[in-house]
């Protein structure tokens, strides 16, 4: 499977690891790669906030340390599942660091239980990103 689907049921099954004792808000991210591996994260949510971290952040960290070459580092898809009726999109620290791995036409979609509910691209959702260069 390489449409969305493989990354849907990804995400949904990493949203059941989440930790979130205080906002009782669990999210579930899966990510693509370039060289077509999944990565997955889920939020940790600490008593200091907002010390925790994001579904994305987490998906990247295990990304970034298990890439094997370039390709590994290169976000193609995500999904971002959570329990919204509708659709959740990455907040805008989440955007950026997607951004910082992927490309513009990096699709992103949001799910919920049912299944995927809106896709956007990178540049979409973060049409004026930071950058060093300017």
């Amino acid at each position: 499977m390489t449409g969305p689907e493989d990354l849907f049921h990804a995400a949904l099954a990493a949203r059941k690891s989440a930790y979130a004792p205080f906002s009782d808000f669990a999210v579930g991210v899966a990510l693509r790669t370039e060289s077509g591996r999944i990565f997955t994260g889920a939020n940790i949510e600490n008593q200091s906030f907002p010390e925790g971290w994001c579904a994305e952040t987490t998906a990247i960290s295990h990304m970034i340390m298990a890439a094997k070459t370039d390709d590994d580092r290169i976000i193609k898809e995500v999904v971002v599942a959570g329990e919204l009726s509708t659709p959740l999109t990455p907040c805008g620290g989440c955007r950026q660091r997607l951004a910082e791995f992927g490309r513009p036409d990096t699709v992103v979609h949001s799910a919920n239980a049912e299944g995927i509910r809106a896709s956007w691209t990178l540049a979409e959702l973060l049409p004026a990103g930071f950058a060093m260069d300017g």
